[in-house]
C-alpha cells in the first residue's frame, strides 16, 4: 500500500522517489531547460536580481553560504517565494516565469497529498500535518552547477539535512551527482527521468518526535557537463508567523514516551 511505503520510506531512509505523481514529464523537461536557459545568461542580465537579502521574493545568488561556510559551494541559486506571499509575476525572470507557475501548481498539489500520505502513515487524520499548515508556505530554488574543470577540489552543494518540513527535488537526469548519508556511507540517488526525490527536514523530524528521519545529502561537483535541479521546500509560515511554535505532535507520544524536542519557532530553529 502506498501509504504504508512513504512512511516506511520517512522512517528507515528520509529519501525517496515517486513516479506516477501528476506532474506531466514534459513539463518537468521544460522548467529544467529554463533554469538552464536562465542561468547560463551572460552576467549582465542576471546582475538586477543579485542579492544577498534573503528576505526578498525573488533572488539570484552565487554561493549562498559564502562569509558563512569554510568554503564556498560550486553553485549559483535563483529562489523564488510561491506561498503563502508568492512574488508578484513581473518580479519573476521571464525566461522562467510561465513555467514556473505552471510547475508550481502541479508541485502544490503533490505536496499537499504527500502531506496527507504521511499524516496517515503516522496514524494521524488525513488533514492533521495539513491543518498544522506545513504546507502553507513553500518556495522555489533553482540551482545551476557549472561544468568544475577540477571537481575533486570542491564540492556542488556541501552535507547538509533540509531544515524544513518536506523537500520535492526535480534533478536533471544526465548527471548522477546527488549523495545521501545512509548508515554512514555515501550512496548515490540515480537521476530517474520522470521521477521525483522525496524527503524529510528537520522541522517533520522534530514534530514526529523523531520518528521520521531528516538526513545529510551533498552534491557533487562534476566535470561533464552543467546540472540544474529545482527544489521545493515547503517551510510552514515562518515569515508570517515568526512567533508561531512546533514541538512534538502529543497524538504521537505514548504514555512512556518523553519529548525529544522542545517548542521552537522556526526562527529559533533555523538559527541553532
Amino acid at each position: 500500500m502506498i501509504i504504508d511505503q512513504v512512511i516506511s520510506s520517512c522512517e528507515n531512509f528520509g529519501f525517496f522517489q515517486v513516479v506516477n505523481h501528476g506532474v506531466p514529464e514534459n513539463l518537468m523537461d521544460e522548467m529544467l531547460e529554463k533554469v538552464h536557459m536562465f542561468h547560463e545568461q551572460p552576467s549582465e542580465a542576471k546582475a538586477a536580481l543579485y542579492t544577498r537579502n534573503f528576505a526578498l521574493k525573488s533572488t539570484y545568488v552565487s554561493n549562498v553560504d559564502l562569509f558563512q561556510a569554510p568554503a564556498a559551494n560550486w553553485r549559483d541559486t535563483y529562489y523564488c517565494s510561491m506561498a503563502p506571499a508568492p512574488a508578484k509575476p513581473e518580479e519573476i525572470p521571464i525566461i522562467l516565469r510561465d513555467t514556473m507557475m505552471e510547475y508550481s501548481d502541479h508541485i502544490e498539489k503533490l505536496g499537499l497529498e504527500l502531506f496527507e500520505l504521511v499524516s496517515e502513515g503516522l496514524g494521524l487524520k488525513r488533514n492533521y500535518l495539513k491543518d498544522m499548515e506545513c504546507a502553507k508556505g513553500w518556495g522555489l530554488l533553482c540551482h545551476y552547477y557549472p561544468e568544475c574543470h577540477q571537481p575533486e577540489l570542491t564540492i556542488g552543494t556541501s552535507k547538509h539535512a533540509d531544515s524544513d518540513f518536506l523537500t520535492i527535488l526535480l534533478q536533471d537526469n544526465h548527471i548522477s551527482a546527488l549523495q545521501v548519508l545512509h548508515k554512514n556511507q555515501w550512496v548515490d540517488v540515480p537521476p530517474v527521468h520522470g521521477a521525483l526525490i522525496v524527503n524529510v527536514g528537520d522541522l517533520l523530524q522534530l514534530i514526529s518526535n523523531d520518528r521520521l528521519k531528516s538526513v545529510e545529502h551533498m552534491v557533487l561537483a562534476n566535470l561533464e557537463n552543467p546540472r540544474a535541479s529545482v527544489a521545493c521546500f515547503f517551510h510552514g509560515t515562518h515569515l508570517e508567523q515568526p512567533t508561531r511554535k512546533y514541538g512534538p505532535i502529543k497524538e504521537l507520544l505514548l504514555e512512556t514516551d518523553l519529548p525529544k524536542y522542545r517548542e521552537t519557532t522556526i526562527d529559533e530553529y533555523i538559527k541553532l
